[in-house]
């Protein structure tokens, strides 16, 4: 990987992280030259062409409206240092890409209060352009180095949003200095800095349950995300037989089958895919990916796709590697099945956030005590009173909650007050998952031999309405049968349909 002319020399601040390039100064006369004799910088249309503006535009004003008269600062964030001068991939703050449709680095949007409501304007960084040193030299922010950026004009048109460049962000809010504001700490240090006295007050909580209720627009984006993720999880399925009884490490080229699809159709996997065969399904975050697929197995596979606008599906999936489930692992998938189904049922406005927990948990407990497994029936295990006896013994097998919410990120409004999301009441609009599982790991002596080592979880993603729920990854199949059937479909297609 090449490195760049040292920040100093090229006249530049530090580069993320603060870093030192070791590369060879530059002498003035080279400086001299290299700035001369540019054409105009290719032009970078910018990529949000989905129509995002209106819906954006919705969202600030419902922002606006909780906050009369204070200035509201909300930044993107910038690069994060992987190992001195190299960085990690960008990703916008989630709730700065909720209120403008943007995602590049070190933008900021400032709500100003005007007459009625606010005025926004989305500061943007310039990209050192042909006749700047910097063009050539600069690693971060120099089109050679990294590609040019939508200018001002085309940046402001594509958003509906007023824009100004990001070097007249300190002078603008200085402007402001003496009114009330409320900024997003702990996103983009030089924002914090530029105002120390502000209050993070209760803005990342408001923005988080505006979030909650999701418009057309972000369904939509949601239903694309799920509908990648499908075929990305034909791609692991039509690549199953290359791995299978191999001494290689087939999780992880599973994983990175699915990465390139992410990659191809979208921006990215929207979290760490788990990719789990054996008793590696019995690790509920196993991230490690390093195993082998041997026939006989169950692969767990959860896995989602990150849209271009950052939406991401989050769905799992638990198949028989070979096509052919053993009794013992179809009793646990059915079970799981079962309840997935009584949990889905749950899902509609006006229900509680936890109802389809406890509906599939009913399911399970009441399984894993037919089977001998569970000291207590399901109304005693199931108990709303943690302290009865009994109560909450199947966890040790479900080892997880049923649902989360989704959306720009994969565990969605994690900042709403409890009140408003896990104690909450489901509306139309709310997006989550709905994910049971069972999980008997090899040491559990109260799990019967044939049962240790097998995991299943079946996950799929909830659109709540005012009538029956929408599955909105509902492309890929439940039913084990069809699972089975899928499979083979999938592994006599070629893999670019």
């Amino acid at each position: 990987m090449s490195q760049s002319d040292t920040p100093e020399s090229a006249g530049e601040m530090p580069e993320a992280g603060g870093s030192t390039s070791y590369d060879i100064p530059m002498a003035e006369h080279l400086r001299a030259a290299i700035a001369q004799d540019w054409d105009p910088a290719p032009p970078m249309p910018h990529p949000a062409q989905t129509g995002v503006g209106p819906y954006a535009r919705a969202r600030r004003a419902a922002l606006s409206a909780r906050f009369p008269g204070t200035v509201l600062v909300v930044p993107a964030g910038g690069l994060a240092a992987r190992a001195n001068d190299t960085d990690y991939p960008f990703r916008a703050n989630s709730a700065f890409t909720w209120l403008t449709g943007e995602t590049v680095a070190d933008a900021v949007l400032v709500l100003a209060p005007a007459p009625t409501g606010h005025e926004a304007t989305l500061y943007v960084r310039e990209y050192a352009q042909p006749g700047d040193v910097g063009y050539f030299t600069s690693r971060t922010h120099g089109a050679v180095w990294v590609g040019n950026v939508p200018d001002l004009a085309d940046t402001s048109a594509a958003l509906d949003l007023a824009t100004r460049p990001l070097a007249a962000l300190a002078d603008d809010l200085r402007a402001h200095r003496g009114r009330a504001t409320a900024v997003l700490t702990g996103i983009d240090r030089s924002v914090d800095a530029q105002l120390p006295h502000a209050s993070a007050g209760s803005l990342a909580e408001v923005i988080d349950e505006l979030r909650l209720v999701k418009d057309e627009w972000e369904l939509a984006r949601l239903q694309q995300a799920c509908e990648i993720t499908a075929r990305g999880f034909a791609d692991v399925a039509r690549e199953l037989p290359n791995v299978l009884d191999r001494p290689v490490r087939g999780e992880r080229w599973l994983e990175g089958t699915f990465w390139r699809r992410a990659r191809l159709e979208g921006n990215e996997v929207g979290y760490t895919s788990i990719v789990g065969a054996g008793r590696h399904a019995t690790t509920l975050h196993w991230w490690r990916n390093h195993g082998q697929i041997r026939s006989g197995q169950l692969l767990l596979a959860d896995m989602g796709v990150e849209t271009d606008e950052l939406y991401t599906a989050d769905v799992t999936r638990t198949m028989p590697v070979t096509g052919e489930w053993t009794p013992e692992q179809l009793r646990v998938y059915r079970a799981v099945q079962e309840a997935q189904i009584a949990g889905i049922s749950e899902v509609k406005a006006g229900a509680d956030f936890l109802a389809a927990h406890r509906a599939a948990m009913w399911v399970l407990a009441d399984y894993l005590h037919s089977w001998g497994i569970l000291p207590v029936p399901a109304a005693v295990s199931c108990d709303a009173d943690p302290e009865r006896p009994g109560a909450g013994l199947h966890r040790r097998y479900t080892l997880h909650g049923t649902s989360h919410m989704l959306g720009i990120d994969v565990h969605d409004c994690a900042q709403a007050r409890e009140q408003a999301y896990r104690e909450g009441t489901l509306a139309a609009g709310h997006v989550l998952t709905v994910e049971p599982g069972l999980y008997f790991q090899v040491n559990d002596r109260t799990a019967p031999a044939e049962l240790r080592g097998i995991g299943v979880r079946i996950e799929d993603d909830i659109a709540v309405t005012d009538g029956s729920p929408v599955n909105l990854s509902a492309g890929l199949p439940r039913d084990p049968d069809e699972i089975t059937a899928w499979m083979r479909h999938a592994q006599g297609t070629p893999a670019l349909p």
